[in-house]
């Protein structure tokens, strides 16, 4: 057991339902031990086809799934990162109209928020599987601001899903002092087959840091199936902790000794040789 956790859930067209099993597994991983723990991608409100009934109901902490997360923490006196919770304001306090921000919420143990980062990468993708078109940007506007946080376990860099895909974001991350990376996701089953352990660990191993990835993990309605596959990742991309498929916790505990080590026996940041390449003229 740890004092980090994932948890892993498979949600369903129900709130009510999915919001359930939510606490019941909080509930297991604080019983294990766990002290911050960290909840999938749309843990709640997946699938439900209200994104935008949802994203305006939580527009401030008075929101239903805002108020769930922070009653939860501190009732159990956890930190936790609420996977992602959809919400029709952006960051600097404006109001969306047409669609909503997909933010991963990050509270402390006496239930404040004490960081938001919205998701940048959407996913807007043709996969072979049964639901063969995803259009995330149909009712997600993107963030664009990356965002890191100390927490009691290290410095979390935040980041969700589809934005493991692109490694620069975790390059600012690392340049920005992150020891963990959170990656709330819901990836498909076939493309989380093909690429989600691999990139996982890559992440892990060029950004050497810890990467906490809690997944979906089953079939949520006849179209749509996640890969699960929660997993902690050390900085050296060993995996410390996985829970291949279905509804449950994983932990492990982050070492952040063994993370300077093994930055100082291989300190990559330091030989970064390119800048971006500049615009052609």
């Amino acid at each position: 057991m740890g004092e980090i956790a994932l948890v892993q859930m498979v949600s369903i067209p129900d709130l009510d339902a999915n919001l359930q099993q939510a606490q019941l597994l909080i509930e297991v991983a604080v019983k294990q031990g766990a002290r911050f723990i960290l909840l999938p991608e749309n843990f709640a409100s997946f699938a439900t086809g209200r994104m935008q009934e949802v994203a305006a109901q939580e527009i401030d902490q008075s929101g239903r799934l805002r108020s769930f997360v922070a009653e939860q923490a501190r009732r159990h006196g956890i930190w936790l990162l609420a996977g992602t919770i959809p919400t029709r304001r952006r960051a600097d306090g404006s109001l969306l109209h047409a669609r909503a921000r997909s933010a991963s919420w990050l509270l402390d143990d006496a239930g404040n928020e004490v960081a938001r980062y919205d998701k940048i990468h959407l996913f807007d993708v043709e996969v072979a599987d049964q639901q063969q078109s995803y259009r995330e940007s149909s009712e997600v506007e993107p963030g664009d601001t990356p965002v890191v946080a100390d927490t009691p376990w290290g410095r979390l860099g935040m980041a969700v899903c589809y934005d493991l895909r692109f490694p620069e974001l975790f390059r600012r991350y690392q340049q920005a002092g992150a020891e963990l990376i959170s990656l709330p996701s819901a990836f498909t089953r076939t493309t989380g087959d093909a690429h989600w352990e691999v990139l996982v660990r890559a992440r892990a191993i060029e950004t050497q840091c810890y990467m906490l990835a809690p997944n979906m993990g089953g079939q949520h309605t006849p179209k749509r199936a996640t890969n699960g596959d929660s997993m902690i990742v050390s900085p050296w991309g060993e995996v410390l902790n996985r829970l291949k498929q279905g509804a449950g916790v994983v932990s492990a505990d982050c070492d952040l000794q063994l993370l300077r080590d093994i930055r100082t026996r291989m300190p990559v940041l330091q030989h970064v040789k390119l800048a971006p390449p500049s615009s052609a003229s």
